[in-house]
């Protein structure tokens, strides 16, 4: 199947979506990136006059906002800004000043941005009785490379099975502007964060992982060790054997 079919396909499959949940249409949240990008894409193709993209700059770069705009502009879908910076501080200095000792400062700092824009997303999403669609790829979705209610806390994932090279191939097909192509994948978490380098592998050696082809051993094991630590994410929260 070609990818203008497995588009259409795809297109098909988010409104059968929205028709089951009895919703009206889809929301995103815009980073800039290319994941969000191709979902805009999707959802605008899905949904004309019911679709919405959310861009949500935490302390961010602001070359992260104006490619988010960019994008916007060149999908024609609309889209607003929430600046959650201040909301992002309020909280943390609320929690940290009432712990002592050594904390994970950074793992705290990352995760709130991913929850706080989880919680705007579905904020404009019950008001509008709209799905929140996720934009996570089969490479995301191996090693839980996403926030568990954050980023992660979304109705439906239409890219899960899209490697991290299929992606960029349906981007490219779809329109997104080369400056959005030519970004090194990025949460924009902190200056000069990349994907790769915070997982400690590349993209190439896990799509190629996923499609069964030869990898270094190192590799292997960094992946694999990802895909066990990250297993909660991806399975509803333990509970106990229910006792007779």
């Amino acid at each position: 199947m070609d990818i203008e079919m497995k588009i259409e396909k795809t297109v098909e499959w988010l409104r059968n979506k929205v028709n089951e949940a009895g919703a009206k249409g889809l929301i995103v949240g815009l980073s800039g990136g290319i994941d969000s990008s191709v979902v805009a894409f999707l959802i605008k193709k899905a949904f004309p006059e019911n679709s919405l993209g959310i861009i949500m700059p935490i302390h961010s770069q602001l070359v992260d906002q104006n490619d988010a705009e960019s994008l916007a502009k060149v999908v024609d879908i609309d889209y607003h800004i929430v600046d959650l910076s201040q909301d992002h501080l309020n909280i943390k200095e609320k929690v940290l000043s009432k712990l002592k000792g050594d904390v994970n400062d950074r793992g705290s700092d990352s995760n709130l941005r991913a929850r706080l824009r989880m919680s705007t997303l579905y904020t404009f999403a019950n008001a509008l009785n709209y799905l929140v669609v996720g934009t996570d790829n089969a490479a995301e979705v191996l090693t839980g490379y996403f926030t568990k209610y954050g980023d992660g806390g979304v109705d439906i994932l239409p890219i899960a099975h899209l490697t991290k090279r299929e992606v960029y191939e349906w981007g490219k097909y779809l329109g997104v502007p080369k400056s959005i192509l030519d970004r090194a994948p990025s949460a924009g978490l902190w200056e000069g964060q990349t994907d790769e380098d915070e997982m400690g592998v590349t993209y190439k050696a896990i799509d190629d992982y996923i499609e069964g082809k030869e990898i270094s051993e190192k590799d292997r094991k960094v992946i694999e060790r990802l895909f066990n630590q990250s297993k909660h994410k991806r399975e509803m929260p333990p509970a106990p054997p229910k006792y007779q």
